[in-house]
């Protein structure tokens, strides 16, 4: 699978499907996989709102990176795992 822009005209700094970011870098609502260890992020609107405090923060020795599956941060799922195994991801959840 292809990653894939689901961009709206008003939103210069759109992220990509299957696109890596690092975990403090999410910037859209939507729902993430984590590269470390295969767990599913939802990340509601609320969550990334300016302004907003985080309501998660991971400290750690590396930079965390996941990747973004989904705009829709109440994907199903199994929709969720099949996005992710095709993008040969590690499935843990």
């Amino acid at each position: 699978m292809n990653p894939t822009t689901q961009c709206t005209p008003t939103n210069d700094q759109c992220q990509t499907m299957g696109t890596t970011v690092p975990f403090d870098g999410i910037q859209e609502p939507g729902c993430y996989v984590c590269n470390w260890n295969g767990h599913l992020l939802r990340v509601p609107e609320d969550g990334v709102k300016p302004g907003r405090s985080p309501l998660l923060t991971l400290c750690g020795p590396q930079p965390l990176f996941v990747t973004k599956i989904s705009n829709n941060p109440y994907i199903p799922m199994t929709k969720a795992r099949l996005i992710a195994s095709n993008l040969d991801m590690c499935v843990n959840f």
